[in-house]
């Protein structure tokens, strides 16, 4: 597993699962660029879903040979009656903000012969579905169809895999963003409990890892058994 001399980037560093992934690439031995919409020390800022902000964000920072986009948003709200912008937005962020931080990666990757990795975060809702998260479910699952074409369009070179969590006990997980009926849904898993945002990073390690060659175009699903495929 070791990232020695590996440049890395990590999107949504400031919490959560962005966090867990720029430490766990660290330990690893890999010199790591957190960044996100919200400032935090010794970190980059930007806004995923702004073509600018990450042409800028890129154009600051050292060509990168593993980026991570753990940037997201979730807005639980029922379809009928709900407005359009918070799916709209959703979509900005979650999907949008993958293909523009994706291609940006592709680009500074091309031609260095670094073996690049790509690491796109999607959600076993992306597989599951659930009522009043259809804009979430959506973006998501536009992330997986998004990392199975660039996967195609990049390798050999470069290998884009994803990985799709489970519940996971970050900020996004709790009352200010999901109901008191989505919250109960989250350990109804065979392992019967939410995971650690170090179990995801765990698998996003794998794929950024020398260990994970022969992967592209995958999605793994650190879910807690909810999702089997």
């Amino acid at each position: 597993m070791s990232l020695a001399g590996r440049i890395a980037l990590v999107t949504g560093a400031a919490s959560g699962i962005g966090r867990a992934t720029a430490a766990a690439l660290a330990e690893a031995g890999a010199e790591v660029t957190g960044a996100d919409l919200a400032g935090f020390a010794g970190g980059e800022r930007v806004d995923v879903s702004d073509e600018g902000s990450v042409a800028a964000l890129f154009a600051r920072i050292p060509p990168p040979d593993i980026v991570v986009n753990a940037a997201g948003i979730l807005i639980e709200t029922p379809t009928v009656g709900s407005e359009v912008d918070h799916f709209d937005r959703q979509i900005a962020v979650n999907l949008r903000g993958s293909f523009l931080v994706a291609r940006a990666a592709m680009e500074a990757m091309a031609g260095t012969g670094t073996n690049g990795r790509i690491v796109l975060v999607a959600s076993e809702l992306a597989h599951l579905g659930r009522a009043g998260f259809a804009g979430y479910c959506a973006s998501k699952a536009g992330v997986i169809g998004l990392t199975r074409a660039l996967a195609r369009e990049a390798a050999p070179g470069i290998l884009v895999n994803a990985v799709a969590p489970g519940p996971t006990d970050t900020p996004m997980l709790s009352p200010d963003t999901m109901s008191p009926e989505a919250l109960a849904l989250e350990t109804q898993n065979p392992m019967g409990r939410i995971g650690t945002p170090e179990e995801i990073a765990a698998a996003v390690l794998f794929l950024a890892s020398p260990g994970a060659s022969f992967m592209t175009g995958q999605t793994i699903c650190p879910s807690g058994g909810a999702v089997m495929l």
